[in-house]
């Protein structure tokens, strides 16, 4: 060894406990050492150097996918002993919490793709439970793949007879997302050999089993939405047709038939529907989805997770937005009335709905698509009249400096809400056809997080604002100069009550 070169030496002595890769580099940076120091180069490139100003060290944090881990900033802190310092970002505004390979936005670009697949080509040449297989499973299907997804999914349309009987208690006046709610997390019930809770965390590992919860959910949540529909408006409900009609136009059965012995929805309505369920099928991270994350996180069943994601949908800020826009059309009126409504938005008196999105800043690639339908919707239909309104309000917005310096372009809300009026569904029904095609959305998530090897139950952190630490007074020696507002109202017949009682004593004898 003592005739051998250094570097040599180098290489030899350590041979035995190093991998091919690690030998490999070793030649590498002996032959050429230039070639070493270039990949140093490319590695402080991809970091980020931070310097904390309170101790004067600096840090060096591996930037990966444009994003750096979170956790790297625990190592930061004010002096020996000090708290690690965390991110603060409240509403998610710049945070990723999760890598996904379902859908992908480019907001900026205004580009929308499924798995890779633009969703205008999605749009035009596939159909609703094409795609919803594309988004669950990750590739498009065979025709056999197809033909047995849908099979297994058409079967699942019928429920139980108990999920009709606990629909139809419900008042006349429930809200149809109030009633789908209830109903998804009623349909765990009677689906116990699904639930974590009650056979292991580790049931979804079964493929089989997983599937089943998938082709189940896939194919009763129209069924419920039909229900909620015809409770709403007092008729009885109708079971699937059983017939060979496709997704949409056995929804639309459900709907509307009456006395019919062979009924049959426009194929060009179903059509328009289910292009509308395509576009609505995924939107990334949004609040609901997050919230189907979030929640599977924990080790609950699948449609306890639904019914939750379903509740964020419920929002005003999330799914009632095209509810919002319809009304606020209403409102407007005519297009007498359009200059007045803008100014008043300038002027922060009213808000203009339908315009700019958190991610697109760019026009929603949606949009286009939706104004499309809308057309061959009036067609069948009649043009519904505030659709003049807005076709002046987005001529309008899109040509005004204020609105251009801030990006605001319509959204797929925008014509949405025209379209459902349009097809006769009451305002308060367009969450629930909001719902219908997210579902496939968030079981996409789902089953996506199931298999995530970084996959952790989520538990953020907070900012503690409170008081410090103080002792425990008795209730006689309280005083409390901020007391909250405790306050509720008391209804008309609670009034009338509370005077009756106040003047008489309640015996026994007397009960």
């Amino acid at each position: 060894v003592s005739t051998q070169s250094t570097w040599e030496c180098n290489i030899i002595e350590p041979w035995g406990e190093m991998s091919a890769s690690e030998r490999l580099s070793a030649v590498i940076g002996q032959l050429a050492p230039n070639a070493t120091a270039a990949k140093d180069d490319k590695d402080d490139k991809n970091s980020l150097t931070i310097v904390d100003n309170r101790t004067g060290k600096k840090y060096d944090v591996p930037i990966v996918n444009n994003t750096i881990n979170a956790t790297k900033l625990a190592q930061i802190r004010a002096g020996a002993g000090g708290a690690p310092l965390m991110s603060y970002d409240p509403g998610y505004m710049n945070t990723c919490v999760c890598t996904s390979r379902i859908t992908e936005i480019q907001g900026g670009k205004g580009i929308l793709r499924y798995r890779g697949y633009p969703i205008e080509q999605l749009a035009e040449k596939s159909s609703f439970l094409e795609v919803s297989y594309l988004l669950i499973y990750g590739e498009l299907p065979t025709k056999d793949q197809l033909k047995y997804f849908n099979t297994r999914v058409m079967r699942h349309t019928f429920v139980h007879e108990d999920l009709k009987r606990l629909m139809s208690s419900f008042r006349y006046d429930a809200h149809p997302m109030g009633m789908c709610i209830s109903a998804i997390s009623a349909l765990g019930t009677l689906h116990p050999e699904a639930n974590p809770a009650l056979n292991g965390q580790d049931i979804y590992k079964d493929r089989k089993l997983r599937n089943k919860q998938i082709h189940r959910i896939v194919g009763t949540i129209p069924t419920i939405a039909a229900f909620a529909y015809r409770h709403r408006i007092g008729r009885h409900f109708v079971n699937p047709s059983g017939k060979n009609l496709t997704y949409c136009e056995n929804f639309m059965y459900m709907l509307d038939r009456l006395s019919h012995v062979n009924y049959k929805p426009h194929p060009r309505l179903a059509r328009a529907l289910d292009i509308l369920f395509i576009l609505h099928a995924d939107h990334e991270l949004n609040c609901s989805t997050a919230a189907m994350r979030h929640l599977t996180s924990s080790g609950v069943d699948v449609y306890s997770a639904l019914a939750g994601a379903a509740g964020a949908l419920y929002g005003p800020r999330h799914g009632g937005a095209n509810e919002a826009v319809l009304r606020m059309l209403v409102k407007i009126g005519s297009k007498e009335n359009i200059p007045a409504f803008i100014q008043g938005v300038k002027e922060k008196r009213v808000r203009l709905m339908g315009f700019g999105h958190r991610v697109y800043k760019n026009y929603d690639p949606r949009a286009r698509i939706i104004r499309t339908i809308a057309e061959e919707v009036f067609q069948i239909l009649g043009k519904e009249p505030l659709i003049e309104v807005a076709v002046e309000l987005e001529k309008i917005a899109l040509s005004d400096p204020y609105f251009i310096e801030r990006k605001l372009y319509p959204n797929v809300d925008f014509y949405s809400g025209l379209i459902y009026k349009a097809m006769g569904f009451p305002t308060d029904y367009f969450a629930v056809l909001f719902l219908i095609p997210r579902v496939v959305g968030w079981l996409a998530h789902w089953n996506e997080f199931l298999d995530d090897p970084e996959n952790r139950i989520v538990r953020p952190f907070q900012v503690y604002l409170g008081s410090g630490i103080r002792d425990y007074v008795d209730v006689e020696n309280r005083n409390n100069p901020n007391s909250p507002v405790i306050v509720s109202d008391i209804s008309n017949e609670s009034k009338r009550r509370n005077a009756a009682s106040s003047e008489t004593e309640f015996t026994q004898s007397s009960l």
